[in-house]
């Protein structure tokens, strides 16, 4: 199964790490999902058809967080948040890194595609990413953009 121009959809999901059981990693990467699809709907066309796409988009973000929040227990979510910095912070453009839970047989890359200066700071640098991640032979993929902050932290941005 594969998702494009979900933005951060999957991105954001590895910022559940914090959050109690499954019920509410799911809630939460629904909500999650949601709202980022109907951004990335919102993006496409205009009037009427704009309206539709964020629907979709919304829609579409829901079901796709709402399964990865289901399916990807705490040190999935971990191990890609880790590995998506290691990569972002020490890789080059087409890199491929992985990282596997062993316990749970979740696996997943992480791919820098690009690095440019922040076009809201100068001083800093952003880059964009592909994510992917297979859960029970189902693959997943997401592209998003992190931009480093002043602290040294990455932070993903929203399309």
């Amino acid at each position: 199964m594969t998702f494009r121009n979900i933005a951060t959809a999957l991105a954001m999901t590895a910022s559940l790490a914090a959050c109690g059981g499954a019920g509410e990693d799911q809630q939460m990467g629904t909500l999650l999902g949601a709202v980022v699809g109907g951004l990335a709907g919102a993006q496409v066309g205009e009037g009427d058809g704009q309206l539709l796409a964020v629907g979709v988009g919304a829609v579409l973000g829901a079901l796709v967080g709402g399964e990865i929040g289901r399916t990807m227990d705490e040190m999935d979510r971990q191990m890609m948040a880790q590995t998506t910095n290691t990569a972002l912070e020490t890789t080059t453009v087409g890199t491929v890194t992985e990282w596997k839970n062993p316990d749970t047989g979740v696996t997943g890359t992480v791919v820098p595609l690009k690095t440019f200066v922040d076009p809201l700071d100068a001083n800093n640098y952003c880059r964009e990413f592909q994510q992917t991640v297979i859960i029970g032979g189902e693959e997943a993929e997401a592209y998003g953009t992190a931009c480093r902050q002043p602290d040294g932290t990455w932070q993903i941005r929203e399309a």
